[in-house]
């Protein structure tokens, strides 16, 4: 079905069962052990092998020479493959993820053998035994080095890197205020739990594969095109994923190399990647140098803005299937703000690292550590509450295009404002370094949120099975995220059930295809596909029924209509009736503007005498159309602002600039926040904040938003309590303790 935002009310109106904060479905299992992850289906496959990769030596040149005799010779070993011996693979950048298809080595820890035995032990014990010699070639590892030869990407799907409004060089020039700043992020891991895994099973020429992956259709897609066989003849499972923040939205050499290896043994193959190879081998976000120019008049409002931005990846032809796109850490600047002159761009060098690709909230989480911190700088110039200024600037509708194109639904006004009421942003000294707690030094910060309402076409099948319990049956994907629970309230609330007579089984390309979990587009869409299967199972309920399906409805189990209920059990009581369906959403985006926004309210302390840096708490508050699980919903933003806190404080992936990989790859030394780090942090969702131009559901985006905005929030506080600003992430002691005061003892 085409979702149409004008059709008016519709059953989840009720909200029941949406919008109330059930415990997730897959809890239970989760906790028992009984969740199956990729690496897990020991049953279906009770004889599997074991696979290890073995990875490049060098960040670019070329192999010259591979011994593999001892390595074959080892005990238990059943196939060492290399470029030698690898079955021929097809490559379509960004659609298929070949492995060992020739000599080349394009970056750091890239798999150059691939290792088969009866346990994981042997595989590599006998990868180890692998001699390899290379020819070096000179790479670029640095990005201030390489950004003078930056060009504009090639890969933007179908977004403009470039854009221009106004006469920006004009309003600079005129604005009695200005600000020119530039700041710079690092490269950042995913890091997420579950490393990446496949286990690969052949059943004559049909292939299986259970593989930790976000986005099923693309798997399959990309598995195929890989191997030059039909998707027909390809399943993927992957019903449990443990995080994956955009890092497992595309296949790395464990999906492949299992599926290559098990067509050559006639028997299935199991890899999964080690910690350390997570850090080289997949995926990072990149690296990036953001120029910011604003203007504005003495009453605070914004006449320029300027967001310049620099990144560094592979080229696509040598990233495999993430196909290589920028860091597009300007985008959000088109949206957020009013503003008549504009500019952004985008410009992207090569760099020989591990390809950057979708990092949980690509674009707006780097952006926003440059905007929103450029933001607090000017409302400093303006002599302007940090709030205020932002309010000041708030607009309707999208500043580069006009009126024409209005926002489907934006109140970050009420966000700043009600934070600020909750908060106790009155009590904020603007004066840096006033405010102290004995020997810490505190601050209080602010930052807007967006992040870009996405959604995709997304299909389910529903089934009313003899009884009167009901299945939903999707390849959508559950990373963690609560799908299994929304899904179900879904299909709850639209037949009148309980939610303990709802079964949920998803991640399996048996099932009709979804949308998948990435963009912060799952949600609001996977259960618009719910909701269009289940308008199919009504009319088909009311038709058996006898009845008109206009005028029924759904309540305690039983389908009514004209006062007349007739129990679900009854019209499924000789055989289960299915009906499945999807949604389409058009040109709705051409339409609306669409956007999730937020803003988040931070208090750090900071040690005057170390320049230790304590988030001692923080208040977000989002508006993101009707939350359809305020439990789910809640958790997801905790560990978006988990995230940012890292971002600010921590998060670094160290680039060996000599030799061109990532120094730091593993967990004792890329920091991620422990408990230790994260005090009690509070969200809190605008009421009445449904988006009917979103999707029937009238929902938008949420899994992302937390992230966003929430490390400027973190260093606006820290400038606040030292008068020490850093633009260049993380902020370090290091990088506070040349600048703050000397302390008198």
């Amino acid at each position: 079905m085409k979702f149409d935002k004008a059709a008016g009310p519709n059953p989840t109106d009720a909200k029941k069962i949406i919008g109330q904060p059930h415990d997730r479905l897959d809890g239970p299992l989760k906790v028992a052990g009984r969740a199956r992850y990729a690496y897990e289906f020991h049953d279906e496959a009770p004889n599997a092998a074991y696979g290890f990769i073995l990875g490049a030596g060098i960040a670019k040149g070329r192999i010259t020479a591979l011994d593999v005799a001892a390595a074959e010779k080892a005990p238990g070993v059943l196939l060492v493959m290399t470029h030698e011996n690898a079955p021929k693979q097809r490559f379509k950048p960004g659609e298929s993820s070949p492995q060992l298809h020739n000599p080349e080595i394009y970056h750091y820890d890239q798999a150059i053998a691939f290792v088969v035995a009866e346990t994981f032990e042997q595989a590599r014990a006998a990868a180890r035994l692998i001699r390899v010699d290379y020819s070096r070639e000179v790479g670029s590892y640095d990005l201030d080095k390489a950004r003078a030869t930056a060009t504009v990407p090639t890969h933007y799907n179908g977004d403009n890197s470039d854009t221009a409004v106004g006469d920006l060089d004009a309003a600079l020039a005129s604005a009695p205020v200005t600000l020119e700043v530039e700041y710079r992020t690092p490269s950042q891991s995913h890091a997420m739990m579950e490393p990446h895994a496949t286990m690969a099973l052949w059943e004559g020429d049909r292939l299986t594969v259970y593989t930790a992956h976000q986005m099923l259709h693309w798997a399959k897609r990309d598995i195929a095109n890989t191997l030059g066989i039909p998707q027909s003849r390809v399943r993927v499972v992957s019903n449990y994923v443990g995080g994956g923040f955009g890092s497992k939205l595309v296949g790395y050499g464990d999906l492949t190399l299992s599926a290559l290896a098990a067509r050559q043994l006639g028997r299935p193959v199991k890899v999964a990647l080690t910690r350390a190879q997570i850090f080289n081998h997949t995926s990072q976000r990149s690296a990036t140098i953001q120029r910011i120019r604003l203007g504005a008049g003495r009453d605070g409002r914004l006449t320029a803005i300027a967001h310049e931005d620099w990144s560094g990846n592979l080229p696509p032809e040598r990233a495999g299937n993430t196909g290589a796109p920028s860091e597009n850490a300007c985008f959000q600047t088109r949206l957020l703000y009013a503003g008549a002159n504009r500019m952004t761009a985008t410009r992207q060098a090569r760099l020989d690292l591990a390809p950057g690709y979708a990092m949980r909230a690509p674009g707006e989480a780097v952006g926003l550590l440059a905007l929103e911190n450029a933001m607090d700088e000017m409302a400093e110039k303006l002599g302007l509450d940090p709030v205020e200024f932002r309010i000041l600037n708030d607009i309707q509708h999208d500043p580069e295009v006009g009126p024409e194109r209005p926002f489907s639904n934006r109140r970050l006004v009420e966000c700043l404002r009600l934070g600020a009421e909750r908060f106790g942003w009155n009590r904020r000294n603007p004066k840096p370094g006033q405010m102290r707690d004995g020997d810490w030094l505190i601050g209080y910060g602010v930052a807007s949120a967006i992040r870009d309402n996405l959604v995709t076409a997304s299909h389910a099948r529903v089934r009313l099975l003899p009884g009167g319990r009901l299945r939903v049956e999707s390849a959508m994907t559950d990373i963690g995220t609560g799908s299994y629970t929304i899904m179900g309230q879904t299909a709850a609330e639209m037949l009148g059930l309980p939610l303990s007579a709802v079964e949920v089984r998803l991640g399996d390309t048996n099932f009709p295809e979804a949308a998948g979990s990435g963009g912060s587009w799952g949600a609001n869409s996977a259960t618009s596909g719910v909701y269009a299967a289940c308008m199919a199972l009504r009319a088909k309920l009311a038709a058996r029924a006898g009845v008109n399906a206009e005028g029924v409805s759904f309540a305690d189990g039983h389908l009514v209509s004209d006062g007349r209920r007739v129990p679900l059990a009854d019209l499924a009581q000789d055989q289960e009736i299915q009906a499945e369906a999807g949604i389409e959403f058009g040109d709705l985006t051409k339409t609306f503007a669409q956007a999730s926004f937020g803003a988040h309210f931070c208090e750090v302390g900071v040690d005057r005498y170390t320049a230790e840096v304590r988030v001692r708490r923080m208040l977000t508050v989002a508006s993101c159309g009707r939350i359809l699980n305020p439990k789910t919903a809640r958790s997801q933003c905790l560990g978006g602002m988990t995230m940012g806190i890292g971002a600010a404080l921590m998060e670094e992936l160290v680039v060996d600039k000599r030799l061109g990989f990532f120094v730091n790859h593993d967990l004792a030394e890329y920091h991620v926040p422990v408990h230790a780090d994260i005090p009690d942090l509070d969200v809190i969702f605008l009421e009445g904040d449904e988006d009917a131009n979103s999707s029937p559901l009238k929902a938008r985006g949420v899994g992302e938003l937390g992230i966003c905005g929430v490390g400027a929030a973190v260093t606006n506080a820290i400038y606040n309590a030292t008068g020490v600003r850093v633009r260049d992430y993380p902020v370090t002691l290091d990088k506070l303790l040349e600048g703050m005061p000397i302390p008198t003892i």
